[in-house]
């Protein structure tokens, strides 16, 4: 059985923070050549800011694993409104109306099994994915001007007096920003449980969407899936530590992170020596190699938005 109730201080173990994102990063565009997200080293600064948090979060894990996941909302699927914050200083960012709404329609074939390489998920596998059955409704665009060329990961893109956008009603809706983030970080996302203020995902605007051959391998809007699974309390499959704990009992143990679209099968040397799921969203591969999620995460994700989950003010 896994262990659920952690202190501050296993929290800070099992999330590492490198500290190295300031407000100050600079990005080099189209020269990412490993993804980079920035979310568990997020939560470890936050963590360690506030001693609440850990309590906090331990309270959302115990309910997740106890919950009873019966189908509530629209059509027996939870529906999510989207609020998408534009924070740009060239015109490259200040990204299109269609643009955000290829990434809302990405993020609903992903999450609803609808992904034409959902089919490609090899067979030792097949009895583990999962049609999730969450739809993402675009609901406003907010755009701002701004004289920052990159924003960092300290959350400063989501407040309204430090030059960014406050979020909008996030007890209800999602909130994104899409700025220029800088240091190599491709999104990051804050997981169930912090400040309401700064409750969203933030994703790299040359990685929103279908952005493109130029900012390929990350240019199928994966991205923003990979950081709604966190927003939606989804761990890293390799549990931020080498054969970690992801929390999921249907994902392979893996050694780390993959990169790249790893050949198949790829082995992990971990006990049992599994075939690790690489193609699984919540990897580091690029957008070609990343395509489904698992009945197990699919119960993770559902268990925020049942009677007395941390997210089930969303469709009421």
């Amino acid at each position: 059985m896994k262990k659920i109730i952690l202190s501050a201080a296993a929290f800070m173990m099992l999330f590492s923070c490198q500290n190295d994102q300031t407000e100050s990063a600079t990005t080099t565009a189209n020269a990412i050549t490993q993804r980079g997200c920035a979310s568990h080293e997020v939560l470890a600064a936050q963590l360690a800011a506030d001693p609440t948090l850990a309590i906090r979060m331990n309270k959302i894990e115990a309910f997740t694993q106890n919950a009873k996941l019966t189908s509530r909302l629209v059509n027996g699927k939870v529906e999510i409104p989207v609020v998408v914050n534009v924070l740009y200083n060239t015109a490259a960012e200040n990204i299109s109306d269609a643009q955000i709404q290829s990434q809302i329609d990405v993020l609903n074939e992903d999450f609803n099994a609808g992904n034409s390489d959902y089919n490609s998920v090899p067979t030792i596998f097949s009895g583990d994915k999962a049609n999730v059955g969450i739809t993402f409704v675009l609901e406003t665009i907010n755009r701002k001007s701004t004289k920052k060329k990159s924003w960092g990961t300290r959350d400063t893109m989501k407040n309204g007096k430090r030059g960014g956008i406050d979020a909008t009603s996030p007890d209800t809706k999602l909130n994104m920003w899409v700025c220029t983030i800088g240091g190599g970080i491709l999104g990051y996302a804050q997981f169930p449980g912090g400040n309401d203020s700064t409750d969203g995902v933030a994703i790299d605007s040359k990685y929103f969407g279908l952005s493109g051959s130029a900012n390929a391998p990350y240019n199928l809007g994966r991205t923003a899936t990979h950081e709604v699974g966190h927003w939606m309390n989804l761990r890293h499959i390799w549990g931020d530590t080498t054969c970690g704990d992801d929390l999921v009992s249907d994902t392979p143990t893996h050694n780390t992170a993959n990169y790249g679209v790893p050949a198949y099968p790829h082995y992990s040397t971990c006990t049992g020596t599994p075939v690790e799921m690489t193609m699984n969203y919540m990897d580091y591969t690029d957008d070609p190699g990343m395509y489904m999620f698992t009945n197990g995460q699919k119960s993770r994700m559902a268990a925020l938005f049942v009677s007395g989950g941390y997210r089930a003010g969303f469709g009421i």
